[in-house]
């Protein structure tokens, strides 16, 4: 595995980065000492996408919801205690 200094990480990072995204990863030094390998990351597409209505039939929402406190909040907006 190739190791680079800071600096040639950040002059060639495009590069390198394609690099390790097609399986070479590489170390970032500084001084000769390596601080961060940087390897592809693998992403599973088999994670489905959260479904809008996906809790629908789990909670009973009653039929006057949207009364609730009507009589309190229009006293709120009116400016009324």
């Amino acid at each position: 595995m190739k190791a680079v200094n800071i600096h040639e990480a950040k002059t060639h990072l495009s590069r390198l980065v394609e690099e390790a995204a097609g399986g070479e990863p590489f170390i970032i030094a500084k001084n000769g000492k390596g601080l961060v390998k940087v390897v592809a990351l693998t992403v599973s597409d088999t994670t489905p996408p959260q479904r809008i209505g996906m809790l629908q039939g789990r909670y009973n929402i009653p039929d006057d919801f949207d009364a609730f406190a009507k009589d309190d909040i229009e006293k709120m907006f009116n400016g009324e205690e």
